[in-house]
């Protein structure tokens, strides 16, 4: 299993410094006037690229012979989970290449991508740890496929929402993939375990050119890989071990979840389309009003010294979640409390930030 991820490390940082090379011209196309831009220059968005190549290559590997026998890895597995995810991933690099696909045909890819996981994986989400709603699985199958075709066609949108800054949704999307990792080998998974240090390494790969330099970004379809190849693993997890409660996954992937459902919230309480893009995402006011600048220095420093001194807050916030997640992974009362914990602790934190009432403890750096 190391020496996958390790291989998925490498082919990842090789195809990084290739896009960075001859992704500059297509970077120059992307619309300086973008509310979501926190950068400047041309920088690729393609890094989808280097990301799935990695982890894709690594899965192939992982299912070759001798490989094979210590990962439980077969090339029918591998070939139903690409099968599933290429329509997320090709639609979201498309937009990056193009900029041309609107959210909803995006939004149509992913439900064909999650019918296709659904299908070819046999997944379902079949409890929640509520005896009420288990019982109505039960009676009512297809409410557990519906749940498990929402699940994945949405959290790759949400991870797509979080990835702003760099080195953030990379992060997150590492730090979820080892906490899952860990469970699985916990309850002797050692195929999906192997499936998700592949993209571990990938990311790792991939943040090494992305976090601090900011010399490429994920794009959509980066973001897309991360949320399609968890979602999948969460509910392949939960599935198959029912000693792993429905709301491990769940706390692990509060951050991105609840953003996503407070964004919609907040957009249509203001009239607006929530596929409508803005920069009013928690992790775009930490920029604008908590991370000060720090250097005396061109535009485009102090614009990326911003960007990289945001992402540490939301890895600590990440961190909040992840790690009670890892401690009570069996425990379904005590990962709904925390569950609970993160919304009332989400919603008063945003709107403190957004009244400017923020401590100025919290308040990093000095103007010069």
């Amino acid at each position: 299993m190391v020496l996958i991820t390790v291989f998925s490390f490498f082919v990842s940082l090789i195809l990084g410094v290739v896009i960075i090379r001859a992704g500059r011209s297509h970077a120059a196309g992307y619309r300086l006037d973008m509310p979501q831009r926190f950068h400047a220059g041309a920088i690729p968005r393609i890094g989808g690229l280097a990301l799935a190549g990695g982890t894709v290559f690594a899965w192939l590997l992982a299912a070759y012979r001798d490989f094979a026998v210590h990962n439980n890895i077969d090339f029918g597995t591998v070939f139903a989970w690409v099968l599933a995810l290429s329509p997320l991933v090709l639609g979201g690099l498309t937009e990056d290449m193009t900029h041309r696909l609107s959210a909803r045909h995006r939004l149509f890819l992913s439900v064909v991508g999650s019918s296709l996981a659904v299908y070819l994986l046999d997944l379902n989400v079949s409890r929640l740890g509520l005896p009420w709603f288990d019982e109505w699985t039960i009676a009512v199958p297809a409410i557990a496929t519906i749940l498990a075709l929402l699940a994945i066609a949405g959290l790759p949108h949400a991870f797509n929402l979080i990835d702003g800054y760099n080195g953030l949704a990379g992060f997150v999307a590492v730090l979820v993939c080892l906490a899952l990792a860990h469970v699985a080998l916990q309850v002797g998974d050692r195929q999906l375990a192997a499936m998700l240090m592949c993209l571990v390494g990938a990311t790792g790969g991939f943040l090494v050119w992305n976090y601090p330099r900011g010399l490429f970004f994920a794009g959509d379809g980066g973001a897309y890989l991360w949320g399609g190849v968890i979602a999948i693993a969460s509910i392949t997890l939960v599935q198959r071990h029912d000693e792993v409660s429905p709301w491990f996954p769940m706390l692990l992937l509060i951050y991105p979840v609840w953003e996503t459902i407070f964004s919609i919230y907040r957009k249509l309480a203001r009239g607006v389309s929530p596929g409508v893009a803005d920069a009013l995402h928690f992790h775009q006011l930490i920029y604008r009003r908590i991370v000060r600048e720090v250097f005396h220095d061109d535009e485009a420093r102090r614009m990326l010294m911003r960007n990289n001194r945001t992402s540490p807050y939301l890895w600590g916030f990440t961190l909040l979640t992840v790690i009670p997640a890892v401690l009570f992974w069996r425990n379904t009362p005590v990962l709904m409390g925390f569950c609970l914990l993160f919304v009332c602790t989400y919603v008063p934190a945003y709107l403190m930030i957004v009244r400017f009432k923020v401590p100025r403890w919290i308040r990093r750096g000095r103007k010069h």
